[in-house]
C-alpha cells in the first residue's frame, strides 16, 4: 500500500505486484527514494484521468531513471480508480509518470503486442481517497507555455508519500 499526501487530501493505493510486479516495483523505488514529493499533478482531464510524477513546482521536470517494460498484457483494466503508467507513444517508455483512471477507459487496454495495441500497464487500484480524486479532477485547468495542456490553474501537489510494507 503507498499513500499519496496531496494538497487535497490522503489518496491510499493498493499495489498490483503479483500482476505487475516490474511496474511496482519502480514505483516503489521512486517513491522511497522521495521523487514524487513535491510533485504536480500536472494533467487533468475530468472525464478521463488526472496525471502527475514528473514535474516538480514551475513545471521543473524530474529526473527519472531507465524505463520500464510495459506490462500491460496483465489481464487488468483501465477502469474508474485504478492506476496505470503513463508513456509516450513507444510503449515501453514509462518511467515515472502515472495516470488515476477517473472514467473507464477501456481503449487505454491492451489489445496486441503492437505499438498501437499495447497499451497503458494499469499496477494499483485507489482504496481510499477516490473522493479526494474527484476534487481534483474537478479543478479548473489551463495551457501553460506552449505545450503542456489541461494543467491545473492552482498547483495540485503532491507532497510527500507514505510506503506500508
Amino acid at each position: 500500500m503507498v499513500t499519496l499526501h496531496t494538497t487535497h487530501g490522503d489518496i491510499t493505493l493498493n499495489l498490483f505486484a503479483d500482476k505487475a510486479p516490474d511496474t511496482v516495483a519502480n514505483f516503489l523505488q521512486y517513491c522511497r527514494d522521495g521523487h514524487y514529493d513535491n510533485t504536480l499533478f500536472h494533467r487533468v482531464i475530468d472525464g478521463f484521468m488526472v496525471q502527475g510524477g514528473g514535474f516538480g513546482p514551475g513545471f521543473e521536470e524530474k529526473e527519472t531513471r531507465a524505463p520500464v517494460q510495459n506490462e500491460a498484457d496483465n489481464g487488468l483494466s483501465n477502469k474508474v480508480g485504478t492506476v496505470a503508467m503513463a508513456r509516450t507513444m513507444e510503449p515501453h517508455s514509462a518511467t515515472a509518470q502515472f495516470f488515476i483512471n477517473v472514467n473507464d477507459n477501456d481503449f487505454l487496454n491492451f489489445k496486441s503486442a503492437t505499438s498501437q495495441g499495447y497499451g497503458y500497464c494499469v499496477f494499483a487500484e485507489v482504496v481510499e481517497g477516490m473522493d479526494v480524486v474527484n476534487k481534483i479532477k474537478g479543478v479548473a485547468t489551463g495551457t501553460r507555455g506552449y505545450v503542456h495542456q489541461d494543467v491545473p490553474m492552482d498547483d495540485v501537489l503532491i507532497t510527500g508519500v507514505t510506503v506500508s510494507e
